[in-house]
């Protein structure tokens, strides 16, 4: 049998050839890949900040103005990213969908309405699939916004708004799959996203209607939401005696007791380590208002439980009183919120 001699390059190629695959190390082409991300960015950001400016302002205006739907579409790389706009717009209280071009030619095109806006996603503004969605929106005049790289190209030239992106460089160094191209996609869609909530005057308590589950629904809550109420509060009044107070704080085992005066205001708070502090053979018959430390830290019931979260573990602390009018009304403890998942 002829014995196969493997091919192999000449010493000098081979040494050249393997010199230039050691330059290129997972580590260097992702560094690559994130500058150029980078670059993108910047050279978008100035885009922004200069010739797009009145052509982003114009389209959030139209989107705000607009009394349906937002519908968002684009195809292959720019349709995954359409579909994260459409989600990120949903989520801030723009209504929107994704419509997928090539199922709008077979019937979805029924789904956008003459109240409705479109924003088409496309690098090359040549992509045949999109067609049918611009000759439907010219024909019943539904408001159309590009996002291109072509002001020329057929979405460009049919647009009432166009964004037109920057020519950026792909990672990919063939310059074939788009990735700096849909990063900046991506980018210029959550701008619109966040512009459009900061006009609508968007607040946490808006977003928490659009977010009730997960972590992100449990950093939403109030501190009214998930507070212990009145009933449960370890409280005792001024003037009484530490072994009192001590008895309070075993039975609601919240770590600490309130102090309040005779009108029910809040003057101190008697913690374990004021107990710690204090401690000694005549504690017992100590006045709680000598071992309390006045002037504690409260909540008000409107702050968000992950604000809370954030007091208890600055100030070091395991519960906060929530007060209304100088009164306590209700307590948090850390384990409440952390079991809730705010963190």
């Amino acid at each position: 049998m002829q014995k196969v001699i493997p091919f192999q390059l000449p010493e000098g190629e081979r040494r050249e050839a393997e010199s230039e695959a050691d330059e290129t190390t997972p580590i260097s082409s992702a560094l690559r890949t994130l500058n150029l991300g980078a670059e993108g960015l910047a050279q978008l950001a100035n885009e922004i900040a200069g010739p797009m400016a009145p052509a982003f302002d114009e389209a959030v205006r139209r989107l705000k103005a607009v009394t349906g739907r937002v519908i968002v579409t684009g195809i292959g790389k720019s349709g995954h990213v359409a579909q994260k706009i459409a989600a990120t717009f949903a989520s801030t209280g723009t209504p929107a969908f994704f419509v997928h071009p090539s199922e709008a030619s077979h019937g979805d095109l029924g789904m956008i309405t003459r109240s409705d806006i479109i924003l088409a996603l496309s690098w090359s503004g040549e992509t045949v699939e999109l067609k049918s969605i611009i000759t439907y929106s010219r024909r019943f005049a539904v408001p159309l916004i590009a996002i291109t790289s072509q002001a020329n190209s057929a979405l460009g030239e049919q647009a009432d708004t166009l964004l037109l992106l920057p020519r950026v460089k792909e990672a990919c160094p063939h310059g074939l799959a788009p990735t700096t191209s849909t990063t900046i996609q991506l980018a210029i869609g959550d701008s619109l996203a966040i512009a459009l909530l900061d006009a609508r005057g968007f607040t946490a308590h808006d977003f928490k209607i659009f977010h009730p589950g997960g972590s992100l629904g449990a950093n939403l809550k109030y501190v009214a939401d998930v507070m212990h109420p009145s009933d449960q509060l370890p409280l005792i009044g001024s003037g009484a005696l530490m072994s009192e107070a001590l008895v309070a704080m075993t039975e609601k085992s919240f770590g600490c007791v309130g102090v309040t005066d005779t009108k029910g205001k809040l003057l101190g708070v008697i913690t374990d380590g004021d107990l710690r502090r204090h401690m000694g053979g005549k504690l017992l018959e100590a006045k709680v208002d000598d071992v309390m430390t006045a002037k504690p830290k409260t909540i008000a019931p409107t702050l968000l439980a992950s604000a809370a979260l954030e007091l208890i573990n600055s100030s070091r602390i395991t519960a906060l009183f929530v007060v209304e009018k100088q009164k306590p009304i209700g307590i948090v403890h850390v384990h409440d919120l952390l079991r809730l998942g705010v963190a």
